[in-house]
């Protein structure tokens, strides 16, 4: 039984013109181990017949057999396990990969066909020292000659064992002293048992081959018949390669090359990589600092609030929105002192406010006025500067001093002077400034924007503003304690003096810092997704990229297919290339966002930003569902290729 049988195949084309016929009723029988020489003039189809030889096309009609079976119910991932596992390629033009050196052009089809790494390296460095390339297992292919060319061309079609060798003008591009060498190759396969088909032109090349087969027209004018030395005896390898165990492992390992072939395609084009990687970086760095400025603004803002109001709460008079609560007259500074005597409460500080024209020489302002208690300036977020602050003492004595704010200081001071022990008027009452506060801490600084006095508040009282009634109340709860508990107990307590519920008890940083806090979360939502239409944006220059990328690289597609790719491994490949971009590009956001936020925390203390690990987390998911969104098409477009177009891609 023949190795190879074509029955009345034929190949037609669709052209312009009309249908082209490039085989027309071929029949042809090839044994196992002949040197066969296809011959014939350009255009009389027996590079068409190779390529259905070497399962790269198919017939449009008859059939094609090889060891019996009818290569029709093969289907393409079949097809490719045969080009990987028993045939090999030799190519006139050597199409090797330029950016791998001999040894990774050699192993390519043993990586197809999952070998072991170990095993299918010492198979190609056996090979390279065979045909006398030992020392140029690192060159690439511009770093050899063309026969040497042509020799790893050799090794790669024998790496997996390469029963069958189709050899496609193996001389053509070689001066004489070369081809005379790749021919003395192909005799000697021819020995070892190798099916060897010679496809050419050239009579003085065929002329090697023990039996010549002319074609002319599509059809087989002239078959000598007779059958050189047959070695029926083929050994697929010397050397056999090992493959891993379990498919789910070998599967990993075909995965874990394929990236290492996207890496190898990404660096051989590093600009065009960057350059797609531009507007991922953007997007996701945008996004992640966004992220990182909310997150930064809601700490910086939780912890200033806390250090205003403590583990604490307030107490104000009126019923909360009553809009007469200006006439309740009843939370008195005995309520104070009630509400300082509870078990769970570690201080109160009672608060007056009012507002009044300060006047010093010429100089004249109007400002808040704060009646409070001892260390006020804490409460306020103010941090003293100069001096010190009201104490036990002035509330005792209803002290005539004050504690002015840089605002202030500004306008009722010159530039030089020392504000400490100057008299200041608040209306018509004569207070010694004891000391000055700078600007608010933190982002309380983003809402004080008005001048401000503290006094004692019982000086407010008694000789600013003629009445014992509070405004307010703050209430710090011990540590530890809970602060629900202590704010039943104040209202507990407030109702039985009064009789009556006319106050409001308020967590009033809790409520800004939720209130804030949604402010924060709508802004960063909605400045996320205009950031996110750079990711988009980046997303579609991916694709666009990836689409030039099938483009300029064809030949290498159909090389890779020629020597046993199946269209999921090249569509693997260009998915994963896409994929790395991403993520390369998403890591190199990553840090640059670190970068930004160190800038950002050294050079201010109002806003700082808090990188959080499920951003950068966020940030990676992105990139790899960008890389398989936009990379999809191209590595579909890239898989169904068709070999033989690809490969007559310049």
């Amino acid at each position: 039984m023949a190795l190879l049988e074509l029955n009345g195949v034929s190949r037609s084309y669709a052209s312009e013109g009309g249908t082209v016929n490039a085989l027309d009723n071929v029949s042809l029988n090839i044994a196992a181990g002949e040197m066969i020489a296809i011959m014939g003039t350009s255009g009389s189809g027996k590079s068409t017949l190779m390529n259905i030889l070497g399962c790269l096309d198919r017939p449009t009609s008859g059939s094609y057999k090889l060891d019996g079976q009818d290569i029709a119910a093969f289907d393409s991932d079949a097809l490719a396990k045969l080009r990987r596992e028993r045939f090999g390629f030799i190519f006139q033009r050597y199409h090797l990969l330029s950016h791998l050196s001999a040894l990774g052009n050699i192993e390519i089809p043993a990586i197809y066909a999952g070998y072991d790494k170990h095993s299918r390296v010492e198979r190609t460095k056996e090979l390279l020292a065979r045909l006398g390339l030992a020392d140029r297992a690192t060159h690439r292919p511009n770093q050899l000659s063309g026969g040497q060319q042509q020799r790893v061309s050799i090794a790669r079609a024998l790496v997996n064992g390469g029963e069958i060798i189709l050899a496609d003008e193996p001389s053509g591009a070689l001066d004489k002293a070369s081809g005379r060498e790749v021919m003395n190759i192909l005799k000697e396969l021819h020995s070892q048992g190798h099916t060897i088909i010679i496809v050419t032109h050239d009579a003085e090349v065929a002329a090697h081959a023990g039996r010549i087969v002319e074609i002319s027209d599509g059809r087989i004018v002239r078959d000598t018949g007779q059958l050189s030395e047959v070695n029926p005896s083929f050994a697929k390898n010397e050397r056999p390669m090992a493959k891993p165990h379990g498919s789910n492992w070998a599967m990993f390992t075909q995965l874990k090359e394929a990236l290492k072939m996207a890496l190898h395609a990404i660096v051989a084009n590093r600009m065009r990589s960057v350059l797609t990687m531009l507007g991922i970086i953007i997007g996701i760095t945008s996004v992640i600092s966004i992220v990182a400025l909310s997150q930064g603004a809601q700490k910086s803002m939780l912890k200033s609030l806390r250090e205003t109001t403590g583990n604490g709460f307030g107490v104000s008079r009126g019923v909360s929105g009553d809009e007469h609560a200006a006439n309740i007259h009843t939370l008195m500074p005995a309520d104070m002192e009630s509400i300082s005597a509870l078990p769970d409460i570690e201080n109160v500080k009672p608060y007056i406010q009012s507002n009044a024209k300060l006047r010093r020489l010429r100089f004249d302002i109007t400002a808040d006025i704060n009646g409070t208690g001892a260390n006020a300036s804490e409460k306020f977020g103010l941090p003293l500067i100069s001096g010190r602050d009201i104490n036990e003492d002035d509330i005792r004595t209803h002290a005539q001093v004050a504690v002015i704010d840089y605002i202030v200081r500004e306008k009722l001071f010159v530039a030089d002077e020392n504000p400490l022990g100057q008299t200041i008027l608040l209306g018509n009452l004569p207070c010694v400034v004891i000391g000055v506060t700078g600007k608010a801490t933190g982002l309380l600084s983003m809402f004080t924007f008005s001048a401000r006095v503290l006094i004692p508040y019982t000086t407010a009282s008694t000789h600013l503003m003629g009445r014992l009634y509070l405004d307010g109340i703050s209430v710090q709860v011990h540590d530890g304690w809970s602060v629900n508990d202590a704010q039943a107990h104040v209202q507990q307590l407030l109702e039985q003096r009064h009789g009556k519920k006319d106050f409001h008890i308020d967590n009033s940083g809790d409520s800004f810092v939720e209130t804030v806090s949604q402010i924060v979360l709508v802004a960063t939502l909605v400045i996320s997704l205009i950031a996110a239409i750079s990711l988009v944006v980046g997303g579609v220059g991916i694709m666009n990229i990836m689409l030039v990328s099938v483009t300029e690289r064809t030949r290498e597609i159909g090389i890779r297919m020629a020597v046993g790719a199946r269209q999921r491994d090249v569509q693997n490949q260009f998915l994963i290339e896409s994929v790395t971009i991403c993520l390369v590009g998403g890591l190199i956001a990553v840090a640059i966002t670190f970068v930004i936020s160190m800038i950002v925390n050294f050079a201010t203390d109002l806003l700082k930003m808090e990188i959080s690990l499920i951003s950068i987390i966020v940030a990676f998911v992105a990139s790899t569902f960008l890389g398989v969104i936009f990379g999809f098409l191209p590595a579909r477009n890239a898989a169904r290729l068709d070999p033989i177009e690809a490969l007559a891609r310049d």
